[in-house]
C-alpha cells in the first residue's frame, strides 16, 4: 500500500506545471520540447533487481516520473501533429495536412495505430486523466470511419468477389469531411484504387485494436461486411493489383500485376483475424470470423515463391519491409526473411532513405507531374536519381526492435537523426522523401550517392506527412521503453504460430505452424457392406457410413451450400461466400454444423463427368499426392482428418490389387515417408481439428437440402476375395481407316456406316462427321448425336477404351473440372501456359482465366481433324497445376510451359528406343491411361540431367533427339536470360532470329536485367522459332556469344546479330568437313531449309555432340568478327585502338 501511494504521489507531482491542461495541445507546446525516442541514445530499461527496498522504491518513483512526464509530452506531439488533422465527421486523415478535401484510408490507419500505440502505453498508468480514454476512441473514430466509407459501396465488394478487376475494387481515398466517393477532378487515379494491401492493412489492426478491448465493431450488419472483406483479400495471390504505391508495375503505364506485398499482407491479415470475435470477450459466437484455410495456403505458397522478388517488373521494393516484418510479419521462414531484407537494403538503401524500387521516378526532378503515366522506355531517365523515403529507415528501428537487434537500431537511429527537420515549435518532422535538385542530376548519375539531396515539401513544417510522423511516434515509443513489442502487437504476430499464446475456447480452428511430428489421421469409408466384408479379408478395417453415425460423411459440394450462409446479407446486398469448391485442407477438418458433427471426404472422391475418374491408378496417385499435400501445408491446431473413400465400382477396376496395396501400406502407418494413422471416425474425434460453423445457428438445415454420403444396400453380400467380383471387361478395337468416312457424300451414308460399326472409336468418329455436317441436337433413331456421344463416352469409359473415351469427351467439348485453379497455380508461380499444337496457333495464357474463358482457348486452337489434343492438352494442364504445387523444381529452367509441345516431346520420348522397351509399345498416345499420361510427363520433366537419366531409363538417346525434347520443354540453363541481356548490351541493332527481332532498345531502357518481365520478352522471341531443335540450337549460339563477349569485353556488334545467318555459316563449315556440298541458306519461317535435300545434312548437325557444334557455333561468331560485323570499343583513355583477343 505504501508503494502506491508513493507511486501516486509521484504521478500527481509529474503533473504539476506541465501545462498539459484538459489536453490543450498548445500549452503543452509554450516551449521547446526536445525528444528523445529516435533522436536520443538507445538505452536498456534500468534494472530493479536490489535487494534494498528503499532504492528499489525510489528507483520506481523516478522511472514512473519519468514515464508521466514522456507519455505527456508524446500525447502533446499527438494532439498536434495528428489528432488536430482528424476530420472530425468522418475521422480520416490526409496524406499531408495541407489537403483539406482528400482522406486516405492507408495513412489513416497508420495515424490510427500511432495513436493507439500511445494509447497503449497509457494504460500503464493509474491515473491519466482520460488522455487514453480520448486516444483509443480517437482510434475507434478513425476505424470506423474508414468502415462508413467501405459500406456505401458495399456492392462493390460483392461485384469484387465474383470479377476481381478494378472496376470493382474498393476505394482508398474518400472526401475527408463528408466520406462520399471522390469525382474524377479530386482523385486523378480513380482508376489505381485496386489496392488489396490496403483491406489487409486495416483488418489486422481492427484485430489489434480488438484485442486490447476497444470496441470497433457495433452490429451484425457490420460483422458480416468484415466477412466479406475476408473474402474480399482471399484471392490476392491470383489478383493484380496497383500495389502500395498505386502505380501497378514500374513503368508506371496503368497495368497492374501480382505484388508479393499485397500478397503477403493478405497472408497476414487472415491469419491474424481467423476466429476472431469482433464484439470482443463480450461478443457470442455469432460474430466470429472465419478463413477458408485452402484460401490462405495459395496466398501463403504464392508468398514464399515470390520472394525475394516483388513482382514481374519489380526485383525488389520497399514495401516488402512492412510486409515480413512490423506490422504485417507475413513470414516466419528466416531464410525467406533474411534473403527478402538483405536485398531490400543492398539495392534500396541510401544515405537519405531507401528508395521505393529501382527506376523509380516519383519525386525525381525530370519527373513530368503534368502526365500521369510514362512514355515508353523513359524509367531509364531515372536510374540512379530515385528519390530516398527515411520513414523505411523507421521501419528498420521498428524491426530492430522487434527482432532484438539493438546494432540495427543505432544504426538507423544515426542516420534518421541526420535527416529529421523541426518545426518553429521544435517538434521532429520527417520528410516524405529526399530528391535530387536539377542542377546534380548529371553529376548523380556519374557517380551514385556523391550530390546533396533536398527534402521534399510534402514532409515539411507546414505540409506533414502524416504516414511518417506516425511511425516516427511508434518507434520513439518504443525506443523510450515506453511501450512494449507485446503491447504494440497483442496477438504476437512476430512470433512463429508455434510460440504464440493459444486461443481460449477451442471452438474455432487456430493456426499453429508446421507441427515436426505432424500424423495425418484417415478414415476409411467402405460404399456398402459387401465391399466392408471384402476387404476385411484382406485386413483393410473399412467402416460404412451407417457405423459412423451420428457422424455424417458429406460430399464437399454440400458444404459450399453450408458456407453460402457465411456472410450473408440481403440488406447489404451481399451474398455470402462465392461458390468456391472446398480445397484439400478444408476437407481435412470435422465441422459441427447446427448439432451434426460432419466429414467431407475430398474432391478427388466426387463422381465426375470428365474421364479422369475411370481411372483407378490415377485416383491412387491422386490419394497420394493429397496426403503429402495436408501433411506439408497443414498449419492447423488438432491433426488433419482425411476421408478415403472405397466405391464398389473401384473394386470392379483391373487396378484394385494397387489400391489394395496403398491401403496395407497406410495401415502399417506410413504413406512413402509421411505419418499417418488409420482408424475408426470415433476414436479419432478427440485429436482432430474442429470446426464449429456457429454461423448455421440461425439457419435451417433443412432448408439446404443437404445429401449425405449414403449407404449402398445389397441382397447379396458374398463376395469374398477380388476373384469373386466381376471385372470390367477388357475391350480392343481393330485398327481401322476412318478417312473414308469423310469421304461419304451425305449424311444418311454416315448414318448407314453407323449403325453397321460395332467399334466405340469408329462410332464416336463417325459422331463427330455428323455433328460436323449437322449439329449436336441432329437426332438418329430417336437419339441426338450429342445424346449418343455421351453412350458412347460412359460405355468407353467402363472398358476403359481411352482413344474412344478422348474422342467421344473431345466432341461434347468436355472440360476438366476445377481446371481453373490449377491453371491459375502454374501462373502465380512465374510461369506462362500455351495451348495449341506444335506448328500450329498457340494462345498464351498468362493471367487467371474463368472456366469458359479456358473453354474457348482450348478448343479454338486446337485442330479440327484432330479433337482429341483438346482433352489431352487439358490432362497436361491439369497434372502440371498439380506438379507445380508439389514439385517446382520439376519445372526449373522452364519459364514458358508450351503444353501442345510438351505433349510433341513425350510421342518424341516414346519413339526413343529403351533397353527395356518398357514404353515402346507403338500405342498411339491417345490410347494410354491418364496415369500413364502422367508417368510419361514425369519421365520427359526428370530429362534435365541426361546421363543420369540415361542410366536410369536405360534409354537410347541421340544428341538430336535431346535437343528436340528440351526445344519442346522450352528449358534453359541456369543463367540463360542474364547471358542474353549481356549480349543485347553489346548488340545496337538488336537480335534476330527467324525474323523476329529482340532490340536494345526501348528494352534496356524499359527494363533491367534481372526482373522477369524481360524473361519473358526473350521467351516471346524465341517462341517464334517453329522447329523445336533448331530452338535449342539457338539457346546454346546465344550462350555462346556471351562466353565470347565476356572473355573479349572491347568487342561489340556493329549492327544486328543475326542468329539464323551464324547458324547457317556454322553449318556450312561442318557439312565441308564432313565432305557435304549443300547450300546452307535457313528459312525464316521455320528453321529448316527450303530444299528437302537440306535435311539430311540438317539432322548431321543437330545429331552431333554438343561439343562438337559448339566448336562450329563459335568458330560462325569468329567469322563473324572477321569480317568486320563485329566492332571494338576502348574501355581506357589510351588512343591506341582495341584488339580483338
Amino acid at each position: 500500500m505504501e508503494k502506491m501511494l508513493l507511486k501516486r504521489q509521484a504521478y500527481l507531482a509529474s503533473h504539476t506545471g506541465h501545462g498539459s491542461t484538459n489536453g490543450n495541445p498548445i500549452s503543452a507546446a509554450s516551449e521547446k520540447i526536445h525528444f528523445g525516442g529516435v533522436l536520443g541514445p538507445y538505452q536498456e530499461p534500468l534494472s530493479t533487481g536490489s535487494s534494498d527496498l528503499d532504492v528499489d522504491t525510489c528507483l520506481k518513483i523516478n522511472n514512473y516520473e519519468d514515464t508521466v512526464r514522456q507519455l505527456d509530452m508524446y500525447y502533446g506531439l499527438v494532439k498536434r501533429q495528428l489528432l488536430h488533422y482528424q476530420s472530425p465527421t468522418t475521422g480520416l486523415f490526409p496524406a499531408q495536412t495541407v489537403d483539406k478535401e482528400v482522406g486516405s484510408v492507408r495513412d489513416s490507419i497508420y495515424c490510427a495505430s500511432a495513436i493507439w500505440s500511445l494509447y497503449q502505453a497509457y494504460r500503464r498508468i493509474d491515473d491519466d486523466r482520460g488522455k487514453s480514454y480520448e486516444l483509443g476512441q480517437s482510434a475507434v473514430k478513425c476505424f470506423r470511419g474508414i468502415l462508413r466509407c467501405w459500406l456505401q459501396v458495399a456492392d462493390k465488394v460483392e461485384a469484387f468477389k465474383k470479377n476481381q478487376v478494378a472496376q470493382n475494387a474498393l476505394y482508398t481515398r474518400y472526401h475527408l469531411q463528408t466520406g462520399q466517393v471522390l469525382t474524377k477532378d479530386q482523385d486523378p487515379c480513380m482508376d489505381n484504387h485496386l489496392q488489396l494491401d490496403v483491406v489487409s492493412l486495416y483488418l489486422l489492426f481492427l484485430v489489434q485494436i480488438i484485442q486490447s478491448g476497444l470496441q470497433v465493431i457495433y452490429t451484425m450488419d457490420e460483422v458480416i461486411f468484415i466477412q466479406n472483406l475476408v473474402y474480399y483479400v482471399e484471392r490476392a495471390y491470383r489478383t493484380p493489383d496497383f500495389g502500395l504505391w498505386q502505380r501497378g508495375s514500374k513503368y508506371n503505364d496503368g497495368t497492374p500485376e501480382i505484388h508479393a506485398s499485397s500478397i503477403g499482407m493478405a497472408k497476414a491479415a487472415l491469419e491474424a483475424i481467423n476466429g476472431c470475435n469482433l464484439f470482443g470477450e463480450k461478443g457470442s459466437s455469432v460474430s466470429v470470423i472465419y478463413v477458408d484455410i485452402d484460401a490462405h495456403n495459395r496466398n501463403r505458397s504464392i508468398f514464399e515463391t515470390l520472394l525475394p522478388r516483388e513482382s514481374s517488373s519489380k526485383n525488389t521494393d520497399a514495401s516488402l519491409l512492412p510486409t515480413i516484418s512490423w506490422p504485417c510479419f507475413a513470414t516466419h521462414d528466416d531464410v525467406l526473411y533474411n534473403r527478402t531484407k538483405s536485398k531490400i537494403i543492398r539495392r534500396l538503401k541510401g544515405s537519405f532513405g531507401f528508395k521505393r524500387f529501382l527506376r523509380d521516378g516519383y519525386g525525381t526532378a525530370l519527373e513530368d507531374i503534368n502526365r500521369r503515366y510514362y512514355n515508353e522506355g523513359e524509367t531509364r531517365d531515372f536510374e540512379n536519381i530515385e528519390s530516398e523515403w527515411p520513414i523505411f529507415y523507421l521501419y528498420m528501428m521498428i524491426d530492430g526492435f522487434f527482432k532484438g537487434l539493438p546494432e540495427q537500431v543505432e544504426e538507423y537511429k544515426r542516420l534518421l537523426k541526420a535527416r529529421v527537420r523541426h518545426d518553429h515549435r521544435g517538434d521532429p518532422v520527417i520528410p516524405k522523401y529526399f530528391y535530387v535538385p536539377q542542377e546534380s542530376v548529371d553529376y548523380e548519375k556519374m557517380e551514385p550517392g556523391s550530390q546533396m539531396r533536398h527534402p521534399s515539401d510534402e514532409g515539411g513544417s507546414h505540409n506533414l506527412f502524416l504516414w511518417g510522423q506516425s511511425l516516427y511516434i511508434t518507434a520513439s515509443l518504443l525506443a523510450e521503453g515506453l511501450v512494449h513489442v507485446n503491447e504494440l502487437d497483442l496477438i504476437r504476430r512476430y512470433l512463429p504460430s508455434y510460440n504464440r499464446p493459444r486461443k481460449m475456447g477451442g471452438r474455432y480452428s487456430a493456426f499453429q505452424g508446421t507441427a515436426s511430428d505432424l500424423v495425418v489421421q484417415i478414415v476409411l469409408i467402405a460404399e456398402s457392406m459387401r465391399l466392408q466384408a471384402m476387404m476385411g479379408t484382406y485386413g483393410i478395417q473399412t467402416q460404412t457410413p451407417h457405423e459412423v453415425e451420428p457422424v455424417q460423411i458429406w460430399p464437399p459440394k454440400e458444404l459450399v451450400k453450408v458456407y453460402e450462409h457465411l456472410g450473408l446479407s440481403k440488406r447489404l446486398g451481399l451474398q455470402g461466400r462465392p461458390t468456391r469448391p472446398i480445397g484439400a485442407l478444408g476437407t481435412s477438418k470435422i465441422y459441427r454444423i447446427s448439432g451434426q458433427t460432419v466429414l467431407c471426404y475430398p474432391l478427388i472422391f466426387e463422381v465426375s463427368d470428365f474421364y479422369l475418374s475411370h481411372d483407378m491408378s490415377l485416383l491412387i496417385d491422386d490419394i497420394k499426392t493429397e496426403l503429402h499435400f495436408v501433411g506439408r501445408y497443414w498449419r492447423l491446431s488438432g491433426r488433419p482428418t482425411v476421408c478415403i473413400l472405397i466405391r464398389e465400382e473401384h473394386m470392379r477396376d483391373p487396378q484394385f490389387k494397387e489400391m489394395l496395396e496403398l491401403l496395407a501400406m497406410l495401415k502399417k502407418g506410413h504413406c512413402d515417408g509421411l505419418k499417418v494413422r488409420t482408424g475408426r471416425l470415433q476414436n479419432l474425434i478427440s485429436s482432430s481439428c474442429i470446426e464449429h460453423l456457429d454461423f448455421m445457428n440461425q439457419v435451417d438445415l433443412k432448408e439446404l437440402n443437404i445429401q449425405p454420403f449414403g449407404q449402398v444396400h445389397h441382397d447379396y453380400i458374398g463376395y469374398q476375395s477380388l476373384t469373386d467380383v466381376p471385372k470390367a471387361l477388357q475391350y480392343s478395337e481393330a485398327e481401322f481407316d476412318f478417312t473414308q468416312f469423310n469421304k461419304l457424300n451425305s449424311t444418311a451414308e454416315l448414318i448407314d456406316s453407323l449403325r453397321c460399326v460395332e467399334g466405340l472409336h469408329t462410332q464416336a468418329y463417325i459422331l463427330g462427321v455428323i455433328q460436323r455436317r449437322e449439329h449436336p441436337e441432329f437426332v438418329i433413331d430417336n437419339l441426338t448425336v450429342r445424346e449418343r456421344l455421351i453412350h458412347v463416352k460412359r460405355l468407353a469409359g467402363s472398358l476403359r477404351h481411352w482413344s474412344a473415351v478422348r474422342l467421344s469427351s473431345a466432341l461434347l467439348f468436355q472440360l476438366v473440372d476445377s481446371i481453373s485453379p490449377f491453371i491459375t497455380t502454374v501462373l502465380v508461380n512465374g510461369k506462362q501456359l500455351t495451348v495449341g499444337v506444335v506448328g500450329g496457333v498457340e494462345v498464351v495464357l498468362d493471367k487467371p482465366m474463368t472456366p469458359s474463358e479456358i473453354h474457348e482457348a482450348i478448343y479454338r486452337h486446337c485442330p479440327v481433324d484432330d479433337p482429341v489434343q483438346a482433352v489431352l492438352q487439358q490432362e497436361v494442364l491439369l497434372y502440371c497445376g498439380r506438379l507445380i504445387a508439389t514439385h517446382p523444381n520439376y519445372f526449373s529452367g522452364i519459364l514458358k510451359i508450351r503444353v501442345g509441345w510438351i505433349l510433341h516431346a513425350i510421342r518424341l520420348y516414346l519413339a526413343v528406343p529403351t533397353d527395356t522397351d518398357e514404353d515402346c509399345n507403338h500405342e498411339p498416345l491417345e490410347s494410354r491411361s491418364p496415369s500413364e499420361i502422367r508417368r510419361l510427363l514425369l519421365r520427359v520433366l526428370h530429362l534435365k540431367n541426361w546421363t543420369a537419366d540415361d542410366n536410369q531409363f536405360g534409354l537410347q538417346l541421340t544428341p538430336y533427339k535431346r535437343r528436340q525434347i528440351e526445344g519442346c520443354l522450352a528449358r534453359v540453363p541456369e543463367g540463360f536470360y542474364q547471358k542474353v541481356w549481356n549480349v543485347l548490351k553489346k548488340t545496337p541493332g538488336g537480335i534476330v532470329v527467324q525474323g523476329h527481332m529482340l532490340a536494345q532498345e526501348p528494352t534496356l531502357s524499359h527494363m533491367t536485367m534481372s526482373e522477369l518481365n524481360f524473361s519473358l520478352l526473350v521467351e516471346d522471341m524465341l517462341f517464334k522459332i517453329v522447329r523445336p531443335e533448331y530452338r535449342q540450337l539457338v539457346v546454346e549460339l546465344l550462350c555462346i556469344v556471351n562466353t565470347i563477349l565476356l572473355r573479349n569485353p572491347e568487342l561489340r556488334f556493329k549492327m544486328k546479330l543475326d542468329l539464323d545467318f551464324v547458324i547457317s555459316e556454322a553449318l556450312a563449315m561442318f557439312l565441308k568437313d564432313f565432305g557435304t556440298e549443300i547450300d546452307t541458306k535457313i528459312s525464316s519461317n521455320d528453321g529448316t531449309h527450303k530444299k528437302s535435300s537440306i535435311d539430311p545434312g540438317l539432322t548431321q548437325f543437330y545429331n552431333a555432340t554438343a561439343a562438337t557444334t559448339n566448336g562450329y557455333l563459335a568458330r560462325a561468331v569468329v567469322n563473324t568478327v572477321l569480317r568486320g560485323d563485329l566492332g571494338t570499343e576502348c574501355i581506357d583513355d589510351s588512343e591506341e585502338s582495341c584488339r580483338v583477343s
